[in-house]
C-alpha cells in the first residue's frame, strides 16, 4: 500500500495530499519527525538505514526518523515510528526539542525533533534498519566533520542544531 503524506506550504499549513513517490520526485514540502534516544551515559542511539531505502541508503540517521502520514500529527507520528522502527513503546509524547524548516538537507521536510532516554531493549525493523549503535557526542561530531557522507543529510543538520542549543 502506497504511503500518502500531507503536502504543506512554507508556513507548514496543509494544502493537499500526495504519494511518497510524488513528494520526493516533485520536491513537495511535507513533514517528518526525528527521535534521538539517549542512554544514561549520554550516548545517542543511531540507526543505519537499510540498503533498500529509497533515500540515503546505508547511512547513519537519527535513532528514529519517519514521515508524518496524511492526517497525522507530528506527536502521533513519532510515537508510531518509535514502535515501528526500533520497537520501543512510548507511553507519552517525548520531549520536543526544536523544529527544522523544510530545506534541501531535510529533503523538503518540516521536521520536529524529539528526545527520550532508554536503555532498550530495541528491536530494529530489518526492512528499514541494517544496524543500530551507540555513539558518544564526540564520535557523532567527528563523523559530521570528517565523514559527512556516512550520515543522512537531515541527521547531520539535526545534530548541528542540537549542538547549538547546548
Amino acid at each position: 500500500m502506497e504511503e500518502t503524506f500531507d503536502v504543506v506550504d512554507r508556513s507548514d499549513t496543509v494544502i493537499g495530499r500526495a504519494s511518497r513517490e510524488e513528494v520526493h520526485r516533485d520536491g513537495l514540502l511535507h513533514r517528518s519527525a526525528h527521535l534521538l534516544v539517549f542512554d544514561g551515559s549520554g550516548r545517542v542511539l543511531l540507526q543505519k538505514r537499510s540498503m533498500e531505502k529509497d533515500r540515503f541508503p546505508g547511512r547513519w540517521d537519527s535513532s528514529v526518523s519517519g514521515h508524518v502520514d496524511s492526517g497525522e500529527g507530528y506527536d502521533q507520528c513519532i510515537v508510531r515510528e518509535a514502535m515501528e522502527e526500533i520497537g520501543i513503546r512510548l507511553e507519552a509524547t517525548p520531549e520536543r526539542l526544536f523544529k527544522v524548516d523544510a530545506c534541501e538537507e531535510t529533503d523538503q521536510e518540516f521536521t520536529w525533533v524529539y528526545r527520550t532516554y532508554s536503555e532498550g531493549p530495541f528491536t530494529p525493523n530489518e526492512e528499514e534498519i541494517s544496524e543500530i549503535g551507540w555513539f558518544t557526542g564526540d564520535e557523532v561530531s567527528h563523523l559530521v566533520k570528517t565523514d559527512p557522507e556516512s550520515l543522512s543529510p537531515s541527521f547531520a543538520l539535526v545534530w548541528s542544531k542540537l549542538l547549538k542549543r547546548r
